[in-house]
């Protein structure tokens, strides 16, 4: 299982849980309703997410350190503040709010499974990787990982 840590940018998953459940919807429309107020709540959740994803970036660009998931260990400054006082991964967190965007405007039963999906693969396959470099790279991760959450 090792091999797929840090191989699938999570912004490439997203997009291919977002495809799966276009998919899952057109493969099943009598599981399809409109859920009360769907474009404000997709809308909401979308760009809730894509904020998500940019005040992250723009701090880490200040910083001069990587956002590349794919090499955790090149990262060169452990950041705290911002939005990171509330959770340890923004950007994931933003994903996954764009992807329910997505299924909440689909409004299909089965693509709502796509969300935990996302969550447990990100977890398991980029976070906790991520995690172990940044313990080895900055000893004060111990003590951060105590205070804030992994999701929010």
């Amino acid at each position: 299982m090792r091999q797929l840590e840090t191989r699938v940018p999570p912004p490439i998953l997203m997009l291919g849980l977002m495809a799966a459940a276009y998919g899952i919807t057109a493969a099943t429309p009598a599981l399809t309703a409109a859920p009360p107020f769907k474009v404000a709540l997709s809308v909401a959740a979308g760009l809730c997410g894509l904020a998500l994803n940019l005040a992250p970036k723009i701090a880490f660009r200040h910083a001069r350190t990587t956002v590349n998931p794919l090499r955790p260990s090149a990262t060169t400054h452990l950041i705290t503040s911002g939005i990171y006082r509330y959770t340890r991964n923004p950007m994931y967190l933003g994903h996954a709010l764009i992807l329910l965007g997505w299924v909440l405007y689909l409004g299909n039963a089965f693509a709502y499974a796509m969300v935990p999906v996302f969550i447990a693969f990100v977890s398991r396959f980029q976070i906790e990787p991520e995690e172990r470099a940044l313990g080895a790279l900055f000893p004060e991760y111990a003590e951060y990982r105590l205070q804030v959450r992994r999701w929010f």
